[in-house]
């Protein structure tokens, strides 16, 4: 990873982390992706935490007092009537093949931070205790609550990383009567681009996602638009993050053109200058060319429309399209001609 593109993450980073300490979007995320869009929780409800997870360690003698810490992206104490959970979210950008492990790390820290509360209440008054209680700081009827992490996955790679423990544990030649003694951790990844319906959110959180995930789709973008009049009057945090999200730095620059009183942005206008310019469309034009390109050296291989969207990890009708177009030039597959033809008998562009 060069440079650049580590600061562009880290940028990313930061202005994701601004976008969802908005308490009405973090309640909103929660009960569109955790309550099947029900409006359960409020902003109301939450409170937010330190996002550095882990207990301070001590020796046996009560020396060389550590702290093993975990930096979470963004965490609130979520209420439920008299009860709360731990809901936490963590932004991802690239695959992490090691994820149940690492999100598995923050819950159980999180769990050990309560814990250890616990057991300094308990510790407080050792009056009725037995043994057990009092030597582990639990009492019979004491009680944890809930911890639950949303992974927001941006790429535009397909997430083909473990979403559980089993899967990055190797289980080879290991009796099946063991295996099922192994403890499972699944973890919850949203694949922003890949949301089929984002009706479930009722603030600017359903703008932000949808425009990121039909960002490679000038068309597309402009029907959504003239649809929702809420892009016009856009939060400038939520315009910053999609202008980053989406990598089109020409937002950032048009953002004092198309601002207004209150400090809203009209990311309509934004957007629709860019295609007018062009910029957007040759943006996609030139990912599109590649596409075809890539396409074209594989039939050359005479491999199937099914193996070529697989390996390409995109859709199969989008593929099987180019191929329809690639027919009338086999066997040399000349790119530029098959790329015209897919342009215009399919209308992508």
């Amino acid at each position: 990873m060069s440079p650049a593109e580590w600061r562009h993450r880290m940028k990313n980073d930061v202005l994701t982390k601004e976008f969802f300490s908005d308490d009405e979007r973090y309640a909103d995320l929660i009960n569109g992706l955790g309550c099947d869009g029900k409006q359960i929780v409020r902003k109301e409800d939450l409170q937010e935490l330190d996002t550095q997870t882990g207990i301070w360690k001590s020796s046996f003698q009560g020396k060389n007092r550590r702290r093993k810490m975990r930096d979470r992206d963004l965490v609130r104490r979520t209420a439920f009537g008299v009860n709360f959970a731990v809901i936490g979210i963590e932004n991802q950008e690239v695959i992490d093949y090691a994820l149940p492990l690492r999100n598995m790390s923050y819950d159980v820290s999180e769990y050990e931070k309560q814990a250890a509360r616990i057991k300094k209440e308990v510790r407080k008054d050792s009056s009725g205790l037995n043994p057990g209680e009092y030597l582990y700081g639990f009492k019979k009827d004491s009680k944890l609550h809930p911890v639950v992490t949303f992974v927001l996955y941006y790429g535009k790679e397909e997430w083909n990383g473990a979403l559980d423990l089993h899967s990055i544990i190797d289980f080879e030649g290991i009796p099946d009567e063991i295996k099922k003694l192994v403890q499972n951790f699944k973890v919850h990844v949203v694949e922003v681009r890949k949301l089929k319906d984002t009706s479930m959110f009722q603030t600017d959180v359903r703008q932000v996602f949808d425009i990121i995930r039909y960002s490679e789709d000038p068309e597309k973008l402009k029907k959504l638009m003239k649809n929702d009049a809420a892009y016009q009057n856009m939060e400038e945090d939520a315009y910053d993050m999609v202008a980053s999200y989406t990598h089109a730095e020409e937002l950032i620059s048009m953002k004092d053109l198309h601002k207004k009183r209150g400090g809203k942005v009209d990311m309509c206008g934004a957007i629709a200058g860019l295609i007018a310019e062009g910029k957007l469309e040759g943006k996609i034009e030139g990912e599109e060319c590649k596409l075809v390109k890539q396409v074209c050296k594989k039939l050359k291989k005479n491999k199937s429309v099914e193996t070529i969207a697989e390996e390409l990890e995109e859709e199969q009708e989008k593929i099987q399209s180019i191929c329809e177009a690639a027919k009338e030039y086999a066997p040399e597959f000349d790119c530029e001609k098959v790329y015209q033809t897919w342009k215009e008998r399919y209308k992508l562009l």
